[in-house]
């Protein structure tokens, strides 16, 4: 699995309107918890089932995607944060420690 590089509103605009799940993972180059949450993500990411699409989000250079994640699907910004989106729905949002891939395919389950 790769990421896909968020880097514009009209890559968000497509996440909301798409069919099945997509997943975004926000993520400060600044902050060593984001770090550790990215590496451990990307350890257990096969967990996810091949066909997602998994986004990436570095909130700092795009911070303006950042601000309308948070409005768009109604979740209070945190960084690192997972989000689950499903037919332009976040239906499950976790942060820092909490992030699991292993839990977020079980919420695909």
């Amino acid at each position: 699995m790769n990421w896909i590089p968020l880097t514009n509103l009209e890559q968000l605009e497509s996440i909301g309107d798409s069919e099945g799940y997509s997943v975004i993972f926000k993520h400060s180059t600044r902050c060593s918890v984001s770090l550790m949450a990215k590496k451990r993500f990307e350890h257990d990411w096969d967990a996810i089932p091949a066909a997602t699409s998994v986004y990436f989000l570095d909130l700092i250079s795009n911070r303006e995607v950042s601000n309308t994640i948070a409005q768009k699907f109604s979740v209070h910004h945190e960084s690192p944060q997972l989000l689950l989106i499903k037919n332009g729905e976040c239906i499950y949002e976790t942060s820092h420690g909490e992030i699991s891939a292993e839990d977020l395919a079980e919420q695909m389950a």
